[in-house]
């Protein structure tokens, strides 16, 4: 059983049956009244996104949600293979399952599959990547103020903003959960 009070980030509980994940939390201590905890969760499930608000002594059975590690093999129109690295049996997973810091994962990259009594609902892909840079504008000598950036497209197709210095061909490294550039390789 978990409390309201003790939710964090990616937790999951069942809450009359259906399994919810927390993507946002906040206590909340009004100046007047009781406190509460405002949350942004995730039906496991359908993917549908809620804003609910509970009472921090409110109690739910924890779910427990199945982390597999598997590599990604490759893509074939809206379908992902993945193969589990124990039985190297191959899984197809949907594109909507993927969630959208999946841009930042190219084949042959090892994430954790997460399903729920047998049903996937999401890939976690690593914290951090490293990925070259495929197409970005020069950076030109004094074009800086300060901390200024630049559009880049990644071997992946995704596109995140990186310093002035980064040419093409380089190699640099992505925070997978906020998709910020965080150096080269």
């Amino acid at each position: 059983m978990i409390s309201a009070g003790e939710f964090r980030n990616g937790v999951t509980f069942d809450v009359d049956g259906v399994v919810f994940q927390i993507i946002e939390f906040q206590h909340v201590k009004p100046g007047k009244g009781a406190a509460f905890v405002r949350t942004k969760i995730r039906n496991v499930i359908s993917g549908a996104v809620t804003e609910r608000t509970f009472s921090p002594t409110e109690k739910f059975p924890t779910a427990f949600v199945e982390r597999k590690d598997m590599e990604y093999l490759y893509a074939d129109g809206d379908l992902h293979y993945f193969m589990d690295m124990e039985s190297y049996e191959n899984i197809p997973i949907n594109a909507d399952k993927l969630g959208d810091n999946f841009k930042f994962v190219k084949e042959n990259t090892a994430v954790k599959v997460l399903s729920y009594k047998g049903v996937v609902f999401g890939v976690e892909p690593p914290f951090f990547v490293e990925l070259q840079v495929t197409k970005t504008d020069p950076g030109f000598k004094g074009d800086t103020a300060t901390n200024a950036t630049k559009p880049a497209t990644l071997e992946t197709g995704a596109e995140i903003r990186v310093p002035l210095f980064i040419d093409e061909g380089e190699m640099i490294q992505i925070d997978t959960r906020t998709g910020e550039y965080l150096g080269r390789a």
